[in-house]
């Protein structure tokens, strides 16, 4: 089983905790956290510097990613989110199987049924 780490940001707690929840409730994460950041950026011809935001980290499976993108597509309050994921190269035998015991093997048939509404 190939782990992995996938990334996004938003702009508040409450988004940040709506996503995690999702991704958790449908079994496509095993663990999210979340941290305050700065982040500096051009969008739309304009120079934001050190706009406030939470990035979120989601620990799953290599597998579950499809899913998991696209569940983060429909529910992200962002025009542009930044969804990307970095392997885990290594890891402690304990955790991997947590991971593993804590995500499903195959996708999950509620994967991508909630709706910014849920």
């Amino acid at each position: 089983m190939k782990l992995i780490a996938v990334f996004t940001t938003v702009a508040s707690t409450e988004q940040a905790q709506a996503l995690a929840r999702a991704a958790l409730e449908s079994g496509l994460a095993a663990c999210v956290q979340s941290e305050t950041i700065g982040s500096s950026y051009r969008w739309q011809g304009r120079l934001l510097i050190d706009e406030p935001e939470l990035r979120l980290l989601f620990k799953t499976r290599a597998t579950l990613y499809a899913p998991l993108e696209r569940l983060l597509l429909e529910l992200h309050p962002y025009e542009l989110p930044a969804i990307f994921a970095l392997p885990v190269t290594a890891a402690t035998p304990d955790y991997a199987a947590w991971v593993a015991a804590s995500t499903p093997a195959e996708t999950p048939a509620t994967a991508g049924k909630l709706s910014k509404a849920d």
